[in-house]
């Protein structure tokens, strides 16, 4: 089936959902040995998260980016998250999805997430059609998100480097059977609506929708 544009895939348990970021090893490695962020991480600025490995991968580097030497899972209760994204705003204006840029930015100023849909990325970072989740955190969302919602935090950057070893070495299947199963995460009903712009109908759909019979 072809994946649908919008879709939140992660690895996800009933209780908790699995972020990637990287950090410097002077923030990523005491995170990881201690399973949760340490003081010298600032709770004040703007935090984002990613469900997606290989787009952390992409941003990254394979954690091979000054300063994103360190990757983190961080395994965070669904509660929390999905608080993020009833909370959250639109990272860009859409024209006739927002009653108008000024509204727009309000709730931009106002709230504690915002989200943006990148394309997601194959093995060997380059975009796919359809797009991934990035949960940007700030204020009450951010503190939160560091002193309450983490349950764990993995150092997962020889995993990284394993995978993009595969990759080049030329066998992908190896190193797609080492990816951490990311599938579609459970949505309840009302949670993503206003974080989903519509677009309009190309004519190849038109015509695939069914025409309505006449009385």
């Amino acid at each position: 089936m072809e994946e649908p544009k919008y879709r939140i895939r992660a690895l996800h348990s009933p209780d908790t959902v699995t972020v990637y970021q990287a950090y410097r090893p002077g923030i990523g490695l005491p995170a990881a040995r201690d399973g949760r962020f340490p003081a010298a991480w600032k709770r004040d600025r703007m935090t984002w998260i990613k469900p997606s490995f290989l787009w952390m991968m992409y941003r990254s580097g394979w954690g091979g980016k000054e300063g994103q030497e360190t990757v983190l899972a961080v395994e965070i209760a669904r509660e929390g998250f999905e608080w993020a994204l009833r909370n959250a705003c639109l990272s860009h204006y859409a024209r006739g999805f927002h009653p108008d840029r000024a509204t727009w930015q309000r709730r931009l100023r106002e709230a504690p997430a915002r989200v943006q849909w990148d394309p997601e990325r194959d093995l060997w970072l380059r975009p796919l059609p359809h797009r991934s989740l990035q949960l940007g955190l700030s204020g009450e969302a951010s503190r939160a998100y560091a002193d309450e919602w983490t349950v764990a935090i993995t150092d997962v950057t020889a995993l990284a480097h394993e995978v993009h070893g595969l990759v080049r070495a030329g066998d992908p299947e190896a190193a797609a059977r080492l990816l951490p199963r990311e599938e579609p995460y459970p949505v309840p009903d009302g949670l993503l609506g206003h974080l989903l712009v519509q677009e309009p109908a190309t004519e190849t759909e038109k015509l695939k929708s069914p025409v309505p019979s006449t009385p």
